[in-house]
């Protein structure tokens, strides 16, 4: 068998064909859900993702007899780094054949680019940060995946115990669980108690909240606040954050986005939101290589607009530690239920939450959730 040659990437083609081989490698699967085109490539190009204010990155290929058979990126989140006190190059966008050879290349391949760079440990999956999917899939390989997280064949984990070496960092966990028929009592009771007691209410966005107001910043600025201790993440910039409101905001059902403000002071402060989208997953499979032209966009419409999905995501839930107490998460639940139920869902997602974040999987307990997918974060010292 011929050796597995490494290329750098760094020509615009080259980047073609690292975003390519993800949609080739799992072209047909019934699980798999691509990353649009156009997300992929505002994510790795240096002059449109912000994250490149405080990350370096490099991309490379595995070939053999000149065939593609394998990518990862190589990645430096210094800012996280700086955050945790840690010494880290992160391994992120990895695909490879079920070929120990061409998997074990490319992480060395990483090992020693972080090494140049002075890292002394080599951890991933992980992308530039935390808004970027994270984990390996090692449970759950027979549902399908979501748009915000990463789904790989089970032989993934299997190549990387047999390597040596690695050792667990972080778990993730992720629950999937019904829509009800009513809410449940549980977030209707402390819902309408802390209203009266907190003078906490609901605000539904307007377009014109968004456009013209600062609602969008506020919000992340909530996130930001809500995530700072989890494992490794990094504080969100403002010219990241605007990013993401310029990228997601414009096209996202406003309906399903509840935020829940402080009316005891002066500026209504946000205390907690929740942003939900339509499940897209299936849409997504649709847009063949990633692409909305010519037949995808229809697909990722009726999901958007006329909600012809059978599952919401739950992308980002996040209370200010002090309300959290409270029962404000009630409120927000309170809130969204019934908006699910109108537009006909089934049931809900989550998205990765670290395994021992007990206080996030409480809040799931009315809902009868279901642990049906878990992924880690595998970690290597290097210095």
């Amino acid at each position: 068998m011929s050796t597995v040659e490494i290329k750098k990437v760094t020509t615009r083609s080259e980047l073609e064909e690292f975003i390519q081989f993800h949609y080739d490698l799992y072209r047909g699967d019934e699980y798999a859900v691509p990353n649009l085109y156009n997300d992929e490539v505002t994510t790795l190009s240096r002059d449109k993702n912000a994250a490149f204010e405080f990350c370096e990155a490099d991309y490379f290929l595995a070939l053999r007899d000149g065939k593609v058979v394998g990518r990862v990126a190589a990645i430096i989140n210094h800012r996280a780094n700086n955050r945790w006190d840690r010494k880290r190059v992160r391994f992120g966008w990895i695909d490879f054949i079920d070929d120990i050879e061409v998997s074990k290349a490319l992480l060395q391949t990483v090992e020693q680019w972080g090494k140049e760079r002075g890292m002394t440990e080599i951890v991933g999956p992980l992308g530039f940060t935390d808004m970027d999917p994270e984990g390996m899939l090692t449970f759950g390989f027979d549902f399908i995946g979501t748009q915000f997280t990463i789904y790989n064949y089970p032989y993934y984990p299997q190549h990387m115990e047999q390597m040596g070496g690695w050792e667990k960092d972080n778990d993730y966990v992720e629950y999937k669980m019904d829509v009800p028929k009513a809410i449940p009592e549980k977030y209707t009771k402390i819902a309408n108690m802390i209203t009266e007691r907190y003078n906490l209410r609901v605000k539904k966005l307007t377009r014109n909240d968004v456009k013209k107001g600062d609602y969008g910043q506020r919000i992340f600025d909530v996130i930001n606040e809500t995530f700072k201790n989890l494992y490794g993440y990094s504080e969100m910039t403002p010219r990241q954050i605007q990013q993401y409101v310029d990228m997601y905001f414009p096209v996202l059902d406003l309906s399903l986005i509840t935020v829940i403000e402080d009316w005891n002071t002066p500026d209504h402060k946000i205390v907690g939101v929740g942003v939900t989208v339509p499940s897209l997953s299936r849409a997504f499979q649709k847009c063949r290589n990633g692409r909305l032209f010519p037949f995808g966009w229809w697909h990722v419409l009726k999901a958007l607009k006329f909600h012809k999905t059978k599952s919401v995501d739950l992308i980002l839930i996040g209370v200010l530690e002090e309300y959290r107490s409270k029962g404000t998460n009630s409120l927000l639940f309170a809130d969204l239920i019934p908006r699910y139920q109108k537009h006909g869902y089934e049931y809900a997602e989550t998205q990765v939450e670290m395994e021992t974040n007990y206080n996030v999987q409480s809040q799931w307990g009315p809902l009868n959730p279901v642990l049906h997918k878990r992924r880690r974060c595998y970690v290597k010292q290097i210095g």
